[in-house]
């Protein structure tokens, strides 16, 4: 069982930033696959980020975010720059362990002038 809380979500105008955040209750790299996906109105699921050693991104994301963890707090983080008005959307946190998926609540981004 993996419990996931996500945090750092808001209001925010073009070209700004934000950090998500996203505590685990296990070590994060005990976990097979860790990532973050995000859900806009009208629009399914997809993928933004995976953890991985270099980073696995969507193509519309790359070069503005960046996915890390940390593991002495546990926390998956990502740092969005430059941001959209089409980044907006409920960001979610992903983790896959043991052949399950576990999915935090999410935090809403809103990226408006």
């Amino acid at each position: 069982q993996v419990q996931l809380v996500e945090s750092g979500g808001g209001l925010v105008q073009p070209g700004g930033s934000l950090r998500l955040s996203c505590a685990a209750s296990r070590s994060i790299f005990s976990i097979y696959g860790m990532g973050w996906y995000r859900q806009a109105p009208g629009k399914q699921r997809e993928l933004v980020a995976l953890l991985t050693s270099s980073g696995n991104y969507t193509d519309s994301v790359k070069g503005r975010f960046t996915i890390s963890g940390d593991s002495a707090k546990n926390t998956l983080h990502l740092q969005m720059n430059n941001l959209k008005p089409e980044d907006t959307a409920v960001y979610y946190c992903n983790a896959h362990f043991r052949g399950v998926n576990f999915w935090g609540k999410g935090t809403q981004v809103t990226v408006s002038s």
